[in-house]
Formats: structure tokens, C-alpha cells, sequence
């Protein structure tokens, strides 16, 4: 089995096809997008307040750290640690209130994302490599539909959890009871930064890092047979806390840490913290993970060596072997 439990997910032994498809506007995607955006402009423009920005930044470093972060990502996607179900749910909660999709269509985006890229060739639009105007178009308001997808099986424990169910019904109104409380403590000025432009610019941001981390940058890792590699956004740890380190997340998917030798993941110190009290246990770490024989080093004129507590087991003889 994968350490990613993707092939789990993905039939990668299948007929399908990544590269062949057509991208094609999306009224969900588009209008929910930028009606958030519409609504930021409007009601934090004529309503401000600074009280509404430190909301804004508040939420939003909530969301984006414990939920899409550790919650949708680290945790139900790739299994990095383990922890109660509530805490759990309550992350996958908080990720959901990012705005960019409910717990089983964050499952499928990342998954069909991933299983392509690992292809010798995909399809542009799940490569990230078309330009990068039309690539906010694609991605923000169209949806790619692949003339031979693969089949997709939600893991049974994630598919009948009825909490999950719900959420994923219901992903877009989850936003009206966080929206009801800020109105009651802020007014609609708080409505407009905790709600219009949190969504705007964490589903803004999440697709403009996944871009540039799928283009260009920092790489001391190369995957083998992938037609597309990833790449180590330098400068914003702290302000991805930790998301921005993607080209060590495509060499250890698993792995809960994401930042190395010294790179800033908030979202590993968060964990620590938790582990510390007793409410995470499993925290894999690249040393965890099962090796990978296309999984090779990149000579980036910098040390290769992983730190003493990421150092590769004394039976492997060369990093290229991890």
C-alpha cells in the first residue's frame, strides 16, 4: 500500500487518462467565488472597521493552521498523525469553513490532482502549467473534465461518518453560522472580513501558492517518472504555516512535518504542542515513511543532509534510495 493511501483512493493500474480533457466554466465555482469577493469589496469597504481586519486575520489563521492545514490535509487526506475522531471532525470542521469545498471533494481535488502528476504526462490544467492568468481562470471558475478519469473510492470510515456526510452537503452553508455570530458580536463589517475576504483570499491564496509550487523555486528533491515536480515556495512558512514547502511534501506525502532544516511549519509546531498534552499521537516524519525508489536528491549548490532527527537509516546508502 502507498504511504499516501492514494493508490487506495485511485486506481493508478486502470485505463484512465489524465492528459485528454476539457476545462469548462463552472457556475458554482465562479459565482461562489466571486460573490465573496463582491461582498468583501463592498461591505468591507463601507463598513470598516480595524476590529473587522483583526478578525479576519484571527479566523483566518484559525482555519487555515487547524483546519486546511492539519485537518483536511495532514490529517484526512494523507493520515500524518493520529488522533481522537472529535478532535479530528473538528479540524476537518474548521477546514471546510475555508471556503474552498466540503471533506470529500477536498479528498477528490488533491487525490485526482496528485494521481496525474505522478503520470508521465497530464492534462495542463492539474499541472498548474499554463500560464498563470489562465490558470487562476481554470482553477477559481472552471472545472476540468477528463475524457477517461479514474475511478475514486472515498475510504469507507470517511464516506459513512454521517458528520461528514453532512458537512459535505452542506459545505457552502456552514459559512451562515460562523456569518450569524460575527454579525451579532461586529456587524456587517465584521460579516464582510470574517466571512467575504476570509474566503476570497484564503481560496485566492491557496490556488496562487499551489501555483508557483508547481512552477518554479526551490527543489532538493526529484520524483522519477512524475511529469510534474514540486517546489519550495521560500519566504511564506509562516504565512502557509507550512503549506508553502511542497516539494518536501511530494518526496514524504505522509510525513506530518513539511518544513525541514530549519524551514518555519507552524502547523508542525501546532502539532507538537498537541502532542505534548496527549491529544496527538503518530507524528510521521520522513524517517517513517516507506522508502521510494524514485524518490532522488537534486543538486541545489546546498547541503542535502537531513538533520540528525530526519537522518535516513544506517541500511541506506544513498539519499537516492529514500
Amino acid at each position: 500500500m502507498s504511504d499516501t493511501g492514494l493508490h487506495t483512493r485511485i486506481d493508478f493500474d486502470g485505463d484512465a487518462d489524465p492528459k485528454n480533457g476539457v476545462v469548462r466554466w463552472s457556475a458554482q465555482k465562479s459565482i461562489w467565488w466571486t460573490g465573496m469577493l463582491i461582498g468583501w469589496l463592498v461591505g468591507g469597504t463601507f463598513w470598516f472597521s480595524w476590529s473587522a481586519v483583526f478578525v479576519f486575520l484571527g479566523v483566518s489563521a484559525v482555519t487555515l493552521c487547524l483546519g486546511h492545514s492539519l485537518g483536511m490535509h495532514r490529517k484526512l487526506i494523507h493520515e500524518a498523525y493520529d488522533c481522537p475522531l472529535w478532535l479530528e471532525r473538528v479540524f476537518v470542521y474548521l477546514g471546510t469553513l475555508v471556503g474552498l469545498g466540503g471533506p470529500f471533494g477536498m479528498m477528490v481535488m488533491h487525490d485526482m490532482r496528485d494521481w496525474a502528476q505522478r503520470q508521465p504526462a497530464c492534462h495542463p490544467f492539474l499541472a498548474h502549467q499554463s500560464g498563470i492568468l489562465r490558470d487562476f481562470w481554470w482553477q477559481l471558475h472552471c472545472k476540468l473534465h477528463l475524457d477517461h478519469p479514474p475511478q475514486y473510492h472515498v475510504p469507507k470510515r470517511i464516506a459513512q461518518d454521517r458528520f461528514y456526510r453532512f458537512v459535505e452537503w452542506s459545505w457552502m452553508g456552514q459559512q451562515l453560522p460562523l456569518a450569524l455570530l460575527l454579525f451579532v458580536l461586529g456587524g456587517i463589517g465584521w460579516v464582510a472580513w470574517g466571512i467575504c475576504a476570509r474566503v476570497t483570499i484564503s481560496v485566492f491564496g491557496h490556488w496562487l501558492i499551489g501555483y508557483f509550487a508547481h512552477n518554479d523555486g526551490h527543489r532538493d528533491w526529484h520524483i522519477r517518472g512524475a511529469s510534474v515536480q514540486g517546489y519550495n515556495v521560500r519566504g511564506f512558512g509562516l504565512l502557509t504555516f507550512g503549506e508553502c514547502w511542497h516539494n518536501n511534501h511530494h518526496a514524504f506525502p505522509s510525513s506530518a512535518r513539511l518544513g525541514l532544516r530549519g524551514q518555519m511549519d507552524p502547523g508542525w509546531w501546532v502539532l507538537c504542542g498537541l502532542q505534548a498534552i496527549g491529544l496527538v499521537t503518530r507524528l510521521n516524519q520522513p524517517n517513517d515513511l516507506p522508502d521510494r525508489p524514485e524518490l532522488e536528491t537534486v543538486n541545489c549548490g546546498f547541503d542535502q543532509k537531513l538533520p540528525s532527527d530526519l537522518a535516513l537509516r544506517p541500511s541506506d546508502t544513498s539519499l537516492s534510495t529514500r
